[in-house]
């Protein structure tokens, strides 16, 4: 009975032992060993097992990226105004060991580095130009915060200015400037505004005036296009008559011809057309002197007046 209660108490023993000094590392963490409170090794992710009563292990130490946000630290510029600034710090610890036994409580000394080195930029920098640096602040704190945190394992990667808060009545000022710029720059705009409308409303009134000369114009050309036509369509129609005039007559003449008429029938012609002449209003009839020579004619014309019977009768007979 003794030896059995032994060797249950020996397997326990074992047993508290085992789950004692197996240790789990995970993933993204490391783990510093000390055996007999010195320095041993880095355990990385992964089963380890420890010797007991000998070493002992620091677990938790985080190789991801972290962040941390410092309250604000009341900063003096240049030009002696009190401003408000606050930062966010980015880093990563690279070497577990130094972190370890580099400083102690780094998240405090790193927020106390912070400080004092915004408050070193800022103290060469006037008012304005803080608060249009922000880049260059940023700039120029990672790589200080970098620079010494190498002592501790920390690569400090982003520094970023959160806020500049100035004292009230800067504020107060630099709202009033705001909104006057802001005024200038809306009169700006509406002075613009009006000056394109009255440049699109000359040019648009200019536009219309040319168009109305172009049409003004365009009827003035149709109409003398349309005078011009009517001119020659109707030289045009007078010389058509003209050219049937003369076609007729001489149509006649060539039918007079072909007929074959004598002495007689022309004769006859002649005194038609005489008569034709008798009906005007002419008051002087000069006959040709072939009509002479047709018996009687010559003694018994000699005058004939058509419009005024008081007229003195006179016959002109050209020599033949």
């Amino acid at each position: 009975m003794p030896l059995l209660t032994f060797l249950i108490v020996l397997v326990v023993i074992v047993v508290v032992l085992a789950v004692t000094c197996v240790k789990i590392v995970p993933q993204a963490e490391a783990a510093i060993v000390e055996r007999l409170g010195s320095y041993l090794t880095t355990w990385n992710n992964g089963l380890h097992i420890k010797v007991p009563f000998i070493d002992h292990v620091r677990m938790g130490i985080s190789l991801k990226e972290q962040v941390f946000d410092f309250p604000p630290q009341p900063v003096i510029t240049k030009d002696n105004v009190t401003i408000s600034i606050d930062t966010v710090v980015f880093f990563k610890i690279l070497d577990p060991k130094l972190f370890c036994y580099g400083v102690e409580n780094p998240i405090v000394a790193i927020e106390n580095l912070s400080a004092t080195t915004i408050r070193n930029i800022i103290g060469e920098l006037d008012l304005d130009t803080t608060l249009v640096s922000r880049d260059t602040i940023n700039a120029k704190m990672r790589s200080i915060l970098d620079e010494a945190t190498d002592a501790w394992g920390i690569k400090v990667n982003r520094v970023e200015v959160k806020n500049i808060t100035p004292p009230a009545a800067i504020q107060q000022a630099m709202e009033k400037q705001m909104k006057a710029e802001r005024e200038k720059r809306e009169a700006v705009l509406l002075a613009e505004g009006q000056k394109q409308s009255a440049i699109t409303v000359a040019e648009g009134e200019k536009q219309a005036q040319i168009l109305s000369a172009e049409a003004e114009k365009q009827a003035i050309i149709l109409a003398a296009e349309a005078e011009k036509e009517k001119q020659i369509r109707e030289a045009e129609g007078e010389a058509e008559a003209i050219r049937n005039v003369q076609r007729a007559t001489a149509e006649g003449i060539a039918m007079v011809r072909e007929a074959g008429a004598d002495n007689a029938v022309l004769t006859l012609q002649a005194y038609e057309a005489l008569k034709c002449v008798a009906n005007g209003r002419a008051t002087k009839l000069i006959i040709p002197s072939d009509i002479q020579g047709i018996a009687g004619l010559a003694a018994s014309i000699k005058e004939i007046v058509t419009d005024d019977p008081n007229a003195p009768k006179q016959s002109e007979t050209p020599n033949a």
